[in-house]
């Protein structure tokens, strides 16, 4: 996903706004025409500003490692309020409103290289010990669920993939097992403070099982994947059919 902060984006030019007003406020005490601009910025910046900062954020997602749920192309609505209210580009949290659930899938910033976005599904909570042994996830000693489901038919060269529905507690989701890649196996116990994550599409996913992902701090959390508001792979026409579908 996009390594661009917007937050930090908007916030600099909210502050260049502001600027520009104060100047004409106190040194030139007349309104320029770039503060008329300015004026007229400021408060939808401001709004922007904080709608994307504490309650909802879009992102695209660029990649197949949350397949079959989510799809290249896919724009996702993340709900940035559900895990607790964080300053933008600070990201210091100053309200806590609730704790991540297992098998919620999250966006989150990488732990390690460039700074960016990645969005997984959690599976280990902190204390947890994980073990993964080809493709079948064990928590604290007890296997998680899984039962065949069909074979993958949506194409992006993994028609013909294994699809097998997991469950964790009374919520299930369908996992892929991409074929002809490798199963990457796991076994460590999560620290407190963090949460281990793991890629729907299992065979193809960058996630917690390896050492560029890892176990991710509670302050890397950006917010809750809860619905897709459109579908667009370019080149190409946007998927209507997408638009709407809730992310579970």
């Amino acid at each position: 996903m996009s390594s661009v902060d917007y937050s930090a984006i908007l916030l600099a030019i909210l502050a260049i706004s502001g600027a520009i007003l104060l100047v004409d406020r106190f040194v030139l005490k007349k309104r320029s025409a770039a503060g008329s601009l300015a004026l007229s910025a400021f408060p939808v910046l401001l709004c922007v500003l904080l709608f994307r900062s504490f309650l909802f954020e879009p992102f695209r997602i660029p990649s197949a490692s949350m397949m079959p749920l989510l799809e290249e192309g896919d724009f996702i609505l993340v709900n940035k309020f559900n895990y607790g209210l964080r300053l933008p580009v600070l990201n210091t949290k100053i309200l806590s409103t609730g704790a991540p659930r297992r098998g919620d899938v999250i966006v989150f910033r990488s732990t390690s290289g460039p700074p960016i976005n990645l969005i997984k599904r959690l599976v280990g909570l902190p204390g947890d010990h994980i073990t993964v042994r080809d493709n079948h996830v064990a928590i604290n000693g007890a296997p998680v669920a899984l039962v065949p489901d069909g074979q993958y038919t949506g194409g992006f060269g993994f028609t013909g993939s294994p699809l097998e529905k997991e469950t964790f507690g009374t919520d299930d989701h369908v996992i892929m097992l991409a074929q002809n890649r490798y199963a990457a196996d796991f076994d460590g116990v999560v620290p407190a403070g963090h949460y281990f994550f793991m890629g729907d599409n299992r065979n193809d996913s960058a996630d917690s099982r390896f050492a560029e992902v890892g176990f991710v701090p509670e302050d890397h959390l950006v917010g809750h994947a809860i619905r897709i508001w459109m579908n667009w792979r370019i080149p190409g026409w946007p998927h209507l059919g997408r638009v709407g579908n809730a992310i579970r």
